[in-house]
């Protein structure tokens, strides 16, 4: 019983304890220094060692300009423990006075400790930037290496000197860093992009490039080409990012990897020409399998999401000789399953899709292969209108994979199936969930379909105009553009005004981008952009006629002022960045 009442008396004790501290940070915020001081003493007299109240009640004697109190707590502070970040305290108390000259002798003081502990820089240089004394902080480190030549400090020096706006020492600081321990790359490689994305001085990238290249043409070592491919992938610049690795495959002919990896994200960022040359490279200098099918298959895939009815002949006769030529194996897969795909949605002949994908089913396929099988099974069983048995499939991927990116596709594709379905109810359930999913892409896609149900009900109870835009949805995923695209123009004459306009403005400029007529598509985006200016789709059509005039049609200096909207009045959209490297391309900015 004692000690029950003990355990529970210390935990009332810790629990006063805490609502003190808080009591007292509140006081602080609130600039309440004189309230704050008293709770701080309290709180150090019962914690005599605890460094974080003891320097709160500094701060407090500062703020209130009692600097006599500060001075005696700080020296007997030293005297009792020995500290010597706290010459640093009494040099910033006298600075706070005006009085630099004697704030220096203690800063100086401060810094002749590491002299004779190089370890001491740790403790000193941690409190020289909290004041944000970034020279002496700096100043501490070197004089740690001099002290003692084996400590490292490249990764905070160049964070000092990046606070100092010296940025050359900063990159060069941080690149010899990368160099000498590779292991710290991603890192350093994470803070130059920061720089690259965020830094208002646009100077920043080339300097960085220049730096990279002098050192890729001195050293002549390979390191240099994968860290300049890096910085050209960062802004978009595939084709400049595939000269540096094809440079390294000249020297390791075993580094096809990173090739085909690089082809992945020009072709998601739709830069087709150096995603068909980078492939094109791979397949006339590989004989491996894996890579050549890869190769293949990316090629293929870009060919059926650009082609027109007339191109089906040509691409139905590549897709068999492939498959021909490599055979039907679980290696093979990506060329079965785009085989499968192109007959339901282009040629449309859902039956031999089916066919395809159940001897597939019979191959000793992996878990995720096998995933990969039953959602485009489902996908071809969705085409068919078969809502009930495409949702097994999803399902079971969903629970076979649960936690995974793929069986949060498959959860989206469910809550897809239930909208097409209108059960609006219950795909807004899923949608809810899927907001947060760990993939932003899937997140995204969730927000998008969650929000225009929503959106589409509060004003119209009876969600009328959401079931037909739904039923022009299904139509769409069908990929019968025509039909889709006559339910949506039916959409927007029975539904002038309402809700449901700027969304379907968008769905038929898509259909047409589709179909290749750029010229009706910008004129459904503009509807947008002119007369549905808070429309939550007004990003989206800014970016996509942008990308029409600057990609399709080739007419950059339509799209300039496109690109620019988007930079200074849509911060938060997911086309912000690509936007801005775009934009900063066209005006002619020497650092891209």
């Amino acid at each position: 019983m004692k000690k029950l009442l003990s355990i529970a008396f210390l935990f009332l004790s810790l629990f006063a304890f805490a609502q003190n501290e808080q009591l007292a940070n509140n006081y602080f915020d609130r600039g309440e220094f004189e309230k704050a001081l008293v709770s701080y003493e309290e709180l150090l007299k019962a914690q005599g060692g605890n460094s974080n109240y003891f320097q709160k009640v500094i701060d407090c004697y500062q703020q209130l300009q009692q600097f006599d109190k500060a001075q005696k707590a700080i020296e007997d502070r030293l005297d009792k423990y020995k500290q010597n970040n706290l010459l640093i305290e009494l040099g910033f108390n006298y600075q706070l006075q005006k009085n630099q000259d004697k704030a220096n002798k203690y800063y100086d003081q401060a810094i002749s400790k590491i002299k004779k502990n190089a370890n001491e820089a740790y403790g000193i240089a941690y409190v020289f930037e909290k004041k944000s004394l970034f020279d002496y902080a700096l100043l501490s480190y070197k004089t740690a290496i001099e002290t003692d030549p084996n400590l490292n400090f490249n990764f905070q020096m160049a964070m000092l000197y990046g606070q100092l706006g010296n940025t050359d020492l900063m990159i060069e600081t941080y690149l010899l860093e990368a160099y000498k321990n590779p292991q710290n790359l991603p890192i350093i490689q994470n803070q130059l992009s920061r720089f690259m994305t965020e830094d208002a001085d646009t100077n920043f990238n080339e300097l960085l490039k220049k730096a990279l290249l002098i050192k890729a043409q001195k050293t002549q070592d390979v390191f240099w080409n994968d860290f300049l491919s890096w910085y050209f992938v960062q802004l978009k610049e595939y084709g400049k990012a595939f000269i540096q690795q094809k440079a390294i495959y000249k020297r390791n002919p075993e580094s096809f990897g990173n090739i085909v990896n690089l082809a992945q994200m020009a072709i998601e960022d739709n830069d087709q020409d150096s995603a068909k040359e980078i492939l094109t490279f791979v397949i006339e200098n590989t004989n491996d399998l894996e890579l050549l099918i890869q190769s293949h298959s990316y090629l293929i895939e870009m060919k059926i999401d650009h082609a027109i009815e007339k191109e089906y002949p040509a691409i139905t006769e590549e897709l068999d000789g492939l498959i021909r030529e490599f055979g039907t194996s679980p290696y093979t897969l990506s060329l079965l399953k785009l085989q499968a795909s192109f007959n339901a949605f282009h040629l449309n002949n859902p039956e031999k899709a089916k066919v395809i994908l159940k001897n597939a089913l019979e191959m000793p396929l992996n878990r995720y292969q096998l995933a990969e099988v039953k959602m485009e099974l489902a996908d071809i069983l969705l085409y068919e209108e078969k809502f009930n048995q495409a949702l097994i499939y999803y399902s079971q991927v969903d629970e076979e994979m649960g936690g995974d990116i793929v069986g949060q596709e498959a959860s989206l594709r469910t809550a897809k199936t239930s909208y097409y379905k209108t059960d609006f109810q219950w795909a807004s359930h899923q949608l809810k969930v899927l907001k947060s999913a760990s993939s932003q892409l899937i997140a995204n896609d969730a927000l998008d379909l969650f929000l225009l149900i929503s959106d589409n009900t509060v004003e119209d109870s009876t969600q009328v105009a959401l079931k037909k835009f739904a039923r022009a949805d299904f139509l769409f995923y069908q990929n019968k553009k025509e039909e889709a695209l006559a339910q949506f123009q039916m959409i927007l004459k029975e539904h002038q005004g309402e809700e449901i306009e700027p969304v379907t403005l968008f769905r038929i400029g898509k259909i047409y981008e589709k179909k290749g007529d750029f010229s009706k598509a910008l004129e459904n985006y503009n509807e947008i952009i002119t007369k549905h200016k808070e429309s939550i789709y007004i990003d989206e059509a800014l970016y996509c006629s942008a990308e029409i005039y600057n990609i399709s049609l080739n007419e950059p200096e339509k799209a300039k002022p496109l690109y620019e909207e988007m930079i200074f009045k849509h911060e938060d959209s997911i086309y912000y960045v690509d936007s801005r490297n775009k934009y900063r391309k066209l005006r002619g900015d020497t650092n891209l």
